[in-house]
C-alpha cells in the first residue's frame, strides 16, 4: 500500500470512531430518539412530589419502555407537578390505571411506571392519569430515620 492509501483508511477510521462517540453520548443522554417516528399519543399525571424526574425520562410498564415524559411543569392553582408524558399508539391502559415515579436501583435516574387498571375502557390522548404516587426522595427518608432515631433519645429497650 502507498503512503495515501493508508492515510485515507486511517482518515475514515478516525471519522467512523468520531461518529460512534457521538452516537453513545446521545444515546447515553437520551437525546437520540432513532424510533418512534411520531406514532404517539400524550397523557398527563399530577405529583406532589416529582423528585428529580426530567424530561425526555422513560415511560415503563411491566419494565417495558412504552413512551417518554415530555414536559414537568408546577400547576400554579394547585402547586402539583404536572408531567406530560408521550405513550406508543400499540399501547394502550385502562382508564383507572395508576402512575408512580420510580427509581432504577439505589441511586438512578427516576422513570414513570404505570401500572395497568381493570376498567374496560382505555385511556384517550389528552386524558389524565388520577391515581398517582409521587417520587420518593431519599433525603427524606434518611431525615426521618434520624429524627426518629433522635426522638427516641438513644433508649434500649430491655431484654
Amino acid at each position: 500500500m502507498n503512503k495515501k492509501s493508508i492515510e485515507i483508511f486511517v482518515g475514515l477510521f478516525v471519522v467512523l470512531g468520531a461518529l460512534s462517540l457521538l452516537f453513545l453520548a446521545l444515546k447515553a443522554a437520551n437525546l437520540a430518539s432513532f424510533t418512534n417516528g411520531g406514532d404517539t399519543y400524550t397523557l398527563q399525571a399530577r405529583f406532589d412530589n416529582i423528585g428529580g424526574l426530567k424530561a425526555r425520562a422513560p415511560v415503563r410498564s411491566a419494565g417495558v419502555h412504552v413512551g417518554r415524559v415530555t414536559s414537568v411543569t408546577l400547576d400554579p392553582q394547585t402547586y402539583l407537578g404536572v408531567v406530560t408524558m408521550e405513550v406508543n399508539k400499540g399501547v394502550t391502559f385502562p382508564k383507572d390505571s395508576s402512575a408512580k415515579i420510580l427509581t432504577s436501583g439505589l441511586l438512578g435516574d427516576q422513570y414513570i411506571g404505570i401500572e395497568p387498571g381493570g376498567d374496560e375502557k382505555n385511556l384517550a390522548a389528552g386524558d389524565v392519569i388520577t391515581q398517582t404516587q409521587s417520587a420518593v426522595v431519599l433525603e427524606n427518608l434518611i431525615g426521618q430515620f434520624l429524627f426518629n432515631k433522635a426522638a427516641d433519645g438513644g433508649e434500649q429497650k430491655p431484654q
